[in-house]
């Protein structure tokens, strides 16, 4: 599919994202490149689905191969997310429908609702929930400052359970809304 194809190519990312184990290995493979064992073990999967998964994944181009590694005789191939490259992405395939950004928002809402099952709300937390009348520059300035916060934290991911770091759940969603 190429980039011309760009309604065909949203479908086909929306439906690889539509499973909520894909949305946490994405955010898995975030921090590094791992292994489908690696991400069945992470994520208490069995082998074969994990690489099911990350399959949709790569297919969709929401992943890419970095690498390969020698494993008791076998080949196993490494997988990432690249935050940079999604974002690159979507500047050449342009915004995204209302219908797949609906979508996109309701299977992230739903992992939101798992997130917060497992929060450690003892050491606080931070939310915004607003539907506000902000003046448009105001508005442009806030946007590009949190949009910019979220590719800090992208590029400050680590992988799992490295000493020293916090496992964290962080969804933005901001957007310009229709008059009334």
């Amino acid at each position: 599919m190429s980039l011309g194809d760009a309604p065909g190519r949203r479908h086909a990312t929306l439906r690889a994202m539509a499973h909520p184990v894909r949305l946490r290995m994405l955010s898995l493979l975030t921090g590094s490149s791992l292994t489908a064992a690696d991400v069945a073990r992470e994520l208490g999967l069995t082998h074969a689905n994990a690489s099911y998964h990350l399959r949709n994944l790569l297919s969709a181009g929401l992943i890419v191969q970095a690498g390969e590694e020698r494993i008791r005789g076998g080949v196993a191939k490494r997988y990432r997310y690249d935050a940079e490259r999604d974002r690159n992405r979507e500047a050449m395939l342009g915004p995204h429908g209302v219908d797949t950004q609906r979508a996109l928002f309701a299977t992230v809402a739903n992992e939101l609702v798992r997130r917060t099952a497992e929060a450690d709300w003892s050491v606080g937390g931070s939310m915004t929930d607003a539907e506000i009348w902000v003046d448009p520059e105001v508005w442009r300035e806030i946007r590009d400052r949190i949009a910019q916060a979220g590719r800090d934290l992208h590029d400050a991911a680590r992988p799992p359970r490295t000493p020293g770091t916090i496992r964290t759940s962080t969804t933005i969603a901001m957007f310009r809304m229709e008059e009334p």
